[in-house]
């Protein structure tokens, strides 16, 4: 019985969860399997059944689209207390984006089947997955607002202060991923974190940024938003 007491804590930390009351959060606790991952093990495809709900224990999950002609997009990268699957989880359409583990990764598993009938008994339960779907959705809502019209010194700095801020000012991330995640090139990335590194707001080494001055980022993302407003 400790996995799902360990659980229990860990659900009780999480926003997802947070308020249900110990009962529900041990009754979900108990529906949970564990799942380990390997750095670039494949958790599901696009397309793939959408017959689970996941939350991460430890480690970090991206989940990416991609194109016939070869083409990748980061959509987000998940870490400790994120929950993910939920939309398909609830229509059981398949999966639209495959989910990676970037590095060893502990998951928590609920099957479909089994959460609908936790939700069934538990209305509580239903209510609180519906005000994370609306979280998500405005979430999302911003994603797309920020691509469309901030430029890109200050989607790039946006980006690497929310990172930095979910897994520490080490950022091990790839200037090309980082260009697919803000959409914009590698060339142009890597211009503008020159341009940090110069003034030192960041250090860069192969495949890691490290966010030295967060705030300096932030107040440089408002100046360059306020000029384009200004224009």
């Amino acid at each position: 019985m400790a996995v799902p007491h360990n659980l229990a804590l860990l659900l009780k930390a999480n926003p997802f969860f947070a308020g249900l009351g110990d009962e529900a959060i041990e009754a979900i606790a108990v529906l949970c399997v564990s799942r380990h991952l390997d750095p670039g093990e494949t958790l599901f495809l696009k397309g793939d059944p959408g017959d689970a709900l996941y939350a991460v224990r430890r480690g970090q999950i991206r989940i990416a689209t991609g194109s016939p002609s070869g083409k990748r997009l980061t959509l987000n990268l998940l870490g400790p207390g994120d929950v993910f699957g939920e939309v398909a989880l609830l229509d059981g359409r398949p999966r639209t984006a495959d989910a990676v583990a970037v590095e060893p990764t502990e998951l928590y598993t609920v099957l479909r089947r089994d959460f609908f009938s936790l939700l069934e008994r538990r209305p509580s339960v239903a209510t609180r997955l519906i005000e994370l779907l609306c979280e998500r959705i405005r979430w999302m809502s911003s994603q797309i607002e920020e691509r469309a019209l901030l430029p890109l010194e200050a989607r790039l700095a946006h980006r690497l202060v929310a990172l930095s801020e979910d897994y520490g000012r080490d950022l091990h991330v790839s200037q090309e991923e980082l260009a697919i995640f803000v959409g914009a090139s590698r060339e142009s990335v890597n211009r503008q974190l020159q341009n940090w590194r110069r003034r030192g707001w960041v250090e860069l080494s192969r495949n890691c940024i490290r966010v030295l001055h967060p705030s300096h980022l932030y107040r440089s993302s408002d100046d360059s938003a306020d000029t384009r407003d200004s224009v």
